[in-house]
């Protein structure tokens, strides 16, 4: 269990670092051959800019799902589980929305159902035909009342919070294993349709920690008598 950790915390590190190195380069206008960045931006409605969106948004969720576990139960396990989830998922969530901000994108467009960025024609193109159109998602669906592919509900995240010890335990794990699906299909999607490098790098190192998170919480969910929904 802890060299699978290790693995995911491994990933995400280096996924950081190349984002960051990214960010910086880019906020200096470009990548040492003379043009701008913002020449280069990606389009409204491409899958660069819609991942950003959408994996912020997707994020965020696992983020507060983290935070109400750790006032549930004092298993230390879970809470020093939650506590990484939350601290990752927030940093790569304001690297997102950096990279929004430096190509001079909303983090927000009305008319653009989620996912729909995974069948978006080109670079530059217009509006996406949905998830299914672009990309295989991998067996991850998003369920009635879920805004995205492995999000909770609202009636879910009532439940978590109303649960305690154990039972918060093994509802959160099952949650974010879910959340983290949905989160790895996303990720793939956009490692294969991104044309951002570091972009493209974040995205394949949230591919691999969330795949090695998804064992530690299938081996955490069998200590405590409980295995993943579905």
């Amino acid at each position: 269990m802890t060299r699978t950790y290790w693995a995911a915390g491994t990933a995400v590190l280096l996924a950081l670092l190349f984002a960051v190195a990214a960010t910086v380069a880019s906020a200096s206008g470009g990548d040492g051959d003379g043009s701008r960045t913002s020449s280069r931006a990606p389009g409204l409605y491409s899958p660069d800019a819609g991942f950003a969106r959408d994996m912020a948004v997707h994020h965020q969720q696992a983020v507060e799902m983290s935070f109400i576990v750790r006032d549930r139960t004092k298993d230390e396990p879970v809470r020093g589980l939650a506590y990484d989830i939350a601290n990752t998922q927030a940093n790569q969530r304001g690297m997102l929305l950096g990279w929004l901000d430096l190509w001079g994108l909303p983090k927000v467009v009305a008319d653009e159902p989620p996912m729909s960025w995974m069948g978006a024609a080109d670079e530059h193109g217009g509006h996406g035909t949905g998830a299914m159109a672009g990309h295989d998602m991998g067996g991850a669906t998003t369920k009635p009342g879920a805004l995205m592919p492995g999000m909770a509900t609202k009636e879910e995240l009532a439940q978590l919070g109303a649960a305690e010890g154990r039972d918060a335990e093994v509802l959160y794990l099952q949650l974010m294993t879910d959340h983290h699906k949905g989160g790895v299909a996303m990720a793939q999607g956009c490692a294969a349709q991104c044309k951002t490098p570091a972009e493209r790098a974040l995205a394949q190192g949230m591919v691999e920690a969330q795949q090695s998170e998804l064992t530690l919480m299938a081996d955490m969910l069998k200590q405590r008598g409980a295995a993943p929904r579905g």
